[in-house]
Formats: structure tokens, sequence, C-alpha cells
């Protein structure tokens, strides 16, 4: 029977991705907002979904560990696992000039929630920091989405209403495909005697990551680029600033000591890892996507 779940899971996340990546980047140009903004709000949010569920279900039932190491878990896999398969898949365009006030955001998202586990809890209050932050990242980047439309494509567009149709399918379906996924690799985990912590870090972020993935992964075959890197940017902030913020806002989550003495330092690490990236190179060969493949395995290895 877990096999089937495996296999509901998998159908619906590769259907979900594929109707997520046509219905928003159509969406994108019918309003003339630039595919990258679709990317960091739309897609990027919206593939967080399952994090958001995991981390406030985890939290509200006592399970602390599963919420903070879903989040921050979901932040390495999105750069070094995902970020690297698609960078195999098509070599991205990260650029720098683009991209630089949300690589800005995603760096302050990092180090404030660093900040805030070296006491060893989230507050309601620094919860509702972390909200404020996200409401400002929000308005800068739709005032600068629609300064920068996306240039006129000659292939023609579907109705709105069948854009936003496609747009919440895809959403919905990732989110259930997620959900068989990680319920039934959380359930065999504990039953071999896993931490709450480590199964956040790995399985937990992993399946909750891998609507993030199949979005990702269908956007670079499809030579949308800048869907593919938006999404992981936009997820990564609302990994911290909404999702983080408002399961603290909720419930003040306690948080274990190697949080910030060991993974912070991997998020931190990816993060800067990538803006780097895009300020020095301005994208990802296929050689680099390879190395953050590697990076991730290296990861796996000190997560356990």
């Amino acid at each position: 029977m877990t096999f089937i779940y495996f296999l509901i899971g998998l159908a619906g996340l590769l259907l979900g991705g594929e109707l997520l990546v046509r219905g928003a980047s159509t969406i994108a140009r019918k309003f003339h907002l630039s595919p990258l903004l679709i990317g960091l709000t739309v897609v990027g949010f919206g593939t967080s979904a399952p994090e958001l569920i995991v981390s406030v279900k985890a939290a509200l039932s006592g399970q602390p560990g599963i919420a903070i190491g879903g989040a921050l878990g979901s932040n390495i896999s999105n750069v070094l696992l995902i970020l690297g398969i698609s960078a195999l898949i098509s070599p991205l365009v990260i650029s720098g000039r683009k991209l630089w006030r949300d690589l800005g955001f995603m760096l302050l998202a990092t180090f404030a929630i660093w900040r805030m586990l070296g006491d060893g809890i989230v507050t309601r209050w620094e919860g509702l920091l972390l909200l404020l932050g996200l409401s400002g990242f929000l308005t800068v980047a739709f005032l600068a989405g629609r300064s920068q439309p996306q240039p006129e494509s000659q292939e023609p567009l579907s109705p709105a209403s069948r854009s936003w149709i496609m747009t919440g399918a895809g959403l919905v379906l990732l989110v259930i495909g997620a959900h068989f996924l990680v319920d039934s690799a959380t359930v065999m985990a504990r039953a071999l005697g896993v931490s709450e912590a480590l199964i956040g870090l790995t399985i937990v972020a992993v399946g909750t990551s891998l609507p993030e993935l199949a979005t990702s992964v269908i956007a670079a075959w499809r030579g949308q680029t800048e869907i593919s890197v938006g999404n992981i940017i936009g997820s990564n902030i609302f990994n911290i600033f909404g999702i983080l913020g408002l399961t603290a806002l909720i419930t003040p989550i306690p948080a274990e000591a190697r949080f910030a003495a060991l993974d912070m330092w991997w998020v931190a690490g990816s993060a800067l890892g990538l803006t780097l990236i895009a300020v020095l190179i301005g994208g990802l060969p296929r050689k680099a996507g390879l190395a953050l493949l590697g990076a991730y395995a290296v990861y796996l290895v000190f997560a356990a």
C-alpha cells in the first residue's frame, strides 16, 4: 500500500508541476509581469504550501524539531539539490543584476532566523517580525516586477480563467502529491528510531521540497529558467519569513541547539553560494550543478 501511495504522490507532483509552470508563465505574459516575479511569488510561495502545512501541524502537535528542521532543510535542498538537478538538465541563467533585491531578502531572512535560533526558541514577537519581513519582500517584488515586463511572445495566449485554473490545479496536485510521499516516509523513519530533527532536516525537508523540484525541473526543461530560479529564491524566503513566522505566531517554537550550531551554517552557506554565483558568474552551468549535488551529499553525511 505504501508503494501505491508513492506512485500517487509522484504522479501528482509531475502533473502538478507541468500545470503550474504552464499556467504561471501564461499569467505573466497576459498581465505583462516578468516570469521572474511569477516564479518568486505565485510559484515560489505556492510550492512551499506543503512546508507550511507540515510545520504548523508539527508545532501544534508538540514536534518542534520537525517544524524547524523541515523549513531549514528545505532551504538547503532547494539550492543544493533542486538547482543542482535543474542545472544538469539545462544550464540556468541567474542574473545578479535582476536578482540583487531578492537575494538580499533571502540573506536577510537567513541571518534573522539564525539570530532567533541562538537562544533556543522562536517567540511570537519574533514570528511577527518575520511576517513583517515577508510583507516587505512582497511589496518590493511586485513594484520591481511590474517595471520589468516580459518581452512580447508570438505564442497565442489562452484565456485568463484557464491559466488561473491550471495554476490552481497544479498547486493542489503538488500539495496532495507531497502529502502522500512525506507521510509514508515519516512513518517508516520513526519506526527505525530516527530523531525528529533528522526527520525534519532530511525526509520532511526533501519530501516537502518535491513540489519545488518538480516545478523547477519542468521549468528548466521547458526553457523557463527565470521561473525555475525564482521558484527557489521565493520558496527560501517564504520558508523562513512566512512558514516559521506564521508557525511561531501561532505557537512559540523551541529549537534544538544543533540547528544554530550546525544546520544554519549549511543554510547560510548555500544562500551565500547562490548569491555569489549570481553576482560573479551570472549562471549555473552543468558542472556547477554537479558540484551542488556533491555538496548536498556531504551535507546528508553531516546531518546524519
